[in-house]
């Protein structure tokens, strides 16, 4: 399992909780009528596409969590390269337990899949620059837990997890506060009557307010949004490596490796959690 603050047994006993409550319900009553109570039974987790797969540690705690009595083989760990006809797992127990685990266990697997897979193509876009790929919060709600683990495990680099462990003053913040200077200072002030130390991240829009950021200081990092390549290089060229930078906005994989070469050290791209497609995947008796 990925080293990451959020991925903890408890949080990750909520989730799986929380879903098995929405999919279960009451009780599966399909396998509770069909199925006899004292069959034991085995299936084979089937990859039916190409990418990079993920979930697989989680799909072992889903299982679990189900019916301790399941047992699980993996055959392909998460972040192996995997293709048509591929089996990344077995799972041997009480056939009604196998069923009832089935369908959260794919959708998790399969999505997660996806995102690795995307995760993994453009940070090979990335080959020979320094910058990083960063995820967004441009999650689906209450599935956040899995979509950023997805990223690392595709290679990309989760930025912050919500709102609360770092700040980040983006536009509105900053025309709300009244400007860039009056947003950093406002914000030293409320930590310090906090007596908390976040990370502070300031998105700008033009060179103009790159100057205002480096004019201020006391920040972690600029964040340049929606500018073009060549602002973009103008703008590293501007920060001269006192702070790192982020590009960010609109970037896709035909314009990612444009935006790597201006030198930027961050490029954080939504697209790797809300506009992937699934990977292919099935749950199979044998």
């Amino acid at each position: 399992m990925q080293n990451a603050p959020y991925l903890t047994p408890e949080a990750l006993r909520l989730f799986i909780q929380s879903a098995l409550a929405e999919d279960v319900g009451d009780g599966d009553h399909s396998s509770l009528a069909g199925v006899p109570a004292e069959a034991r039974k085995q299936a084979r987790l089937l990859v039916k596409d190409e990418g990079v797969l993920a979930g697989v540690a989680l799909a072992q705690v889903i299982f679990g969590q189900v019916d301790a009595a399941l047992t699980v083989q993996v055959q392909l760990p998460d972040g192996s390269r995997v293709k048509h006809g591929d089996v990344a797992l077995t799972v041997e127990g009480p056939a009604r337990s196998i069923l009832t685990a089935e369908r959260l266990v794919l959708n998790c697997m399969q999505r997660m899949s996806g995102i690795a897979t995307h995760t993994a193509y453009l940070t090979s876009l990335l080959a020979g620059t320094k910058a990083r790929l960063l995820d967004t919060r441009k999650t689906t709600p209450n599935f956040r837990i899995c979509e950023k683990w997805a990223v690392l495990i595709g290679g990309g680099v989760n930025h912050r997890y919500g709102l609360f462990d770092m700040i980040i003053l983006k536009d509105n913040h900053v025309d709300y506060a009244g400007g860039i200077r009056q947003a950093i200072e406002a914000t030293h002030a409320y930590l310090k009557t906090l007596g908390r130390e976040l990370p502070i991240v300031v998105e700008t829009r033009t060179l103009e307010e790159v100057q205002q950021v480096l004019a201020v200081g006391g920040i972690e990092r600029i964040m340049l949004d929606n500018m073009k390549p060549d602002t973009l290089r103008e703008a590293v060229g501007l920060v001269g490596g006192r702070f790192p930078t982020e590009a960010s906005g609109g970037i896709t994989e035909h314009t990612i490796r444009a935006v790597a070469e201006t030198g930027v050290d961050f490029i954080s791209v939504g697209a790797l959690t809300h506009s992937v497609k699934s990977l292919d995947l099935s749950l199979k008796a044998f």
